[in-house]
């Protein structure tokens, strides 16, 4: 709900992507950071096909014609995954400085979210950001 148009759109495209990957369809892009936090659950395609239809939920919800045939159809049932409060706070960080850039219109009207809320596939919990976050710059433990 927080993205801008571009950024729905590319979070679309990466995401049918990253779903390729993880059912071994493509050599490419397997080794995005974000691909980590799917590849590592009990069930990978799963838990990216029901987030993948959160975020269809959302473009048609704002008028785009996803095709929500390209989600694929899984039996199993996704658990939810976790994020840390570090980890959505750099992700809001690095979303509102993108946006910022490119939609000031929309930045504006993130400038008025108190407290950003995570996709709803994840639960939020206490924690530093995540180890495969590329860019960040951890203190080192003493």
């Amino acid at each position: 709900m927080y993205l801008d148009r571009r950024g729905l759109v590319a979070l679309w495209r990466e995401g049918l992507l990253a779903q390729a990957v993880l059912r071994g369809a493509t050599r490419g892009y397997r080794h995005h950071p974000q691909l980590t936090r799917f590849s590592q659950c009990g069930a990978p395609v799963s838990v990216l096909a029901s987030y993948l239809r959160v975020v269809h939920d959302e473009a048609s919800h704002r008028g785009y014609m996803f095709r929500r045939a390209k989600v694929a159809r899984t039996a199993e049932r996704a658990r939810p995954l976790t994020v840390t409060r570090a980890q959505l706070a750099f992700e809001w960080s690095h979303l509102l400085a993108k946006v910022a850039e490119r939609d000031v219109a929309w930045w504006r009207s993130l400038a008025r979210v108190r407290r950003a809320r995570p996709h709803p596939m994840f639960t939020l919990v206490d924690g530093p950001v995540a180890e495969w976050e590329r860019g960040h710059f951890r203190k080192p433990i003493e």
